[in-house]
């Protein structure tokens, strides 16, 4: 179950050349923010625009027990290694990026960047339909869905699945 933190807070930028067009890509441990991040860098690509990842902290960053000695070292390794991660992916395309880390609601992590990037659109990927997509959400709400009915600037959900 995915228990979010309060209030975004930055913790973490990458500095770069700094573009007109800014893309926000948000991007999690999971297959559906690596099809959104590939997705973002070609749209970017095309576009002559920056990406500017955002990755909301929450409890699913950290281990199941709280009550582990190195509870917090742990998480705090997993949010480094989600960085190299977006790093790797990111440095082989040679697109001017940035990074940010913060702890909050995704969804208004997300907003807030692209309020303060004024941004041409987000992109986020999603679990997409069915059955098992529904009772995901139940746990755990869709961030997708939430961007679309709570924004003002286009958003392009990119669906799960092999990218060509």
């Amino acid at each position: 179950m995915t228990a979010l933190l309060e209030q975004p807070e930055r913790v973490l930028a990458t500095s770069s050349k700094n573009p007109a067009n800014t893309l926000i890509v948000g991007h999690c441990r999971d297959t559906a923010s690596d099809n959104a991040l590939a997705v973002a860098a070609e749209l970017g690509r095309r576009l002559g625009a920056q990406l500017h990842v955002v990755h909301a902290v929450v409890l699913d960053d950290y281990p199941v027990d709280p009550d582990s000695a190195d509870w917090e070292e742990q998480g705090e390794q997993t949010l480094v290694d989600e960085r190299h991660q977006v790093e790797a992916a990111l440095t082989r395309t040679g697109l001017p990026w940035t990074y940010q880390s913060c702890r909050g609601n995704p969804v208004r992590a997300l907003a807030a960047a692209a309020d303060e990037h004024n941004a041409l659109l987000i992109v986020v990927g999603t679990r997409g339909e069915g059955l098992r997509a529904a009772l995901s959400r139940l746990i755990q709400p869709s961030v997708s869905h939430a961007l679309i009915e709570h924004q003002h600037r286009p958003v392009l959900v990119v669906p799960p699945g092999q990218l060509n």
